[in-house]
């Protein structure tokens, strides 16, 4: 009799909650969530990890009932957002959005860093990656590729680029570049892909190495011509864009990702919620149109495989940082 009426509560239960529209997570502290979800932003509003954070956030909103608040946490390249994540409680009530400089760059250049990525973070949610393009004004005298590398080894350390910053992945992609083209080009760093981006319009610069969605704006308004993404595959979003890999340099691939993370320690039963959740909005369609708007390409993964993506690039990206000899300034 008991039993009975033991499984016709949870079964009560868990019909209210889904009358309701929610996904509930069973965990040790009760039913998840019961109360609104902070998704930390470690960066300032308006850029790409800011999008993609007040993307999954409304439409987590939207399609669950649930409250998810993104809250701006920028500075040190990112940093700074991610160590208020590792410092927060494990519940699934602080989660933040990550991506690839702040994770497994940053760790290597900020060196009194009290957290390690691989150890206090708990991978939630892959959300999308986007490649770096390599561009240049309308008004260029490159039209390809091939040309930056002739003009290039014609007159080492002659051809600028401009980047958002020393140390950036973007930054890093165009070391790797001139590592796999046997050139050198002239690094020109600015605070941000904005001041970058109107520099390489201007021809102060003669190429930039961006982020596709800081760049797309002007790719799309013909001011700017892009010459190959980094990617190991086109750009949905610049089809006819050629890889680096088949501009000649081949097995050449640098993309940067986003994603959602927890604190370590962080029950199961949320993560998975939080995955199953998130992957569901990048299967419907207004999710996917809104991230290839931004010049990115959705990809759902397990917790697993983003945690193994996340291990395998931070020890990846270590020597690729110190090979660089870049330093934050």
């Amino acid at each position: 009799m008991l039993r009975r009426h033991i499984l016709s509560f949870a079964t009560l239960a868990c019909a209210l909650g889904v009358a309701h529209g929610q996904t509930a997570a069973p965990t040790a502290a009760g039913i998840y969530p019961t109360k609104p979800i902070r998704m930390i932003v470690p960066f300032p509003p308006g850029g790409g990890t800011d999008i993609l954070a007040r993307l999954v956030s409304a439409k987590l909103t939207e399609a669950n009932k649930w409250t998810v608040v993104a809250d701006n946490k920028p500075g040190a390249g990112g940093t700074i957002g991610i160590g208020e994540a590792v410092k927060a409680a494990p519940t699934g009530y602080d989660i933040v959005m990550g991506q690839k400089d702040n994770l497994v760059i940053g760790p290597w250049l900020y060196k009194n860093l009290a957290w390690d990525p691989t150890k206090d973070l708990t991978a939630v949610a892959h959300v999308a990656y986007t490649p770096v393009v390599i561009a240049t004004s309308v008004n260029s005298r490159f039209k390809t590729l091939a040309d930056v590398v002739a003009a290039a080894k014609a007159a080492p350390g002659t051809v600028t680029y401009g980047s958002p910053g020393n140390g950036t992945s973007i930054h890093l992609a165009g070391d790797l570049f001139e590592k796999a083209a046997g050139i050198k080009l002239s690094h020109v760093p600015y605070k941000g892909s904005n001041p970058a981006l109107m520099d390489a319009l201007a021809g102060n610069v003669e190429l930039l190495v961006s982020s596709l969605p800081s760049a797309m704006g002007q790719i799309k308004a013909g001011k700017l011509r892009p010459l190959a993404v980094t990617s190991a595959k086109r750009s949905s979003s610049l089809p006819d864009v050629p890889t680096v890999a088949e501009s000649g340099f081949k097995g050449f691939d640098v993309s940067t990702w986003y994603g959602v993370f927890a604190p370590a320690g962080t029950p199961a039963a949320v993560v998975s919620t939080l995955n199953a959740e998130v992957n569901k909005l990048l299967e419907t369609a207004d999710v996917k149109a809104a991230i290839h708007a931004q010049g990115a390409e959705p990809l759902a993964m397990t917790p697993e495989q983003f945690s193994t993506l996340l291990k395998a690039e931070y020890a990846q990206w270590k020597g690729i940082v110190e090979a660089s000899g870049a330093k934050i300034e």
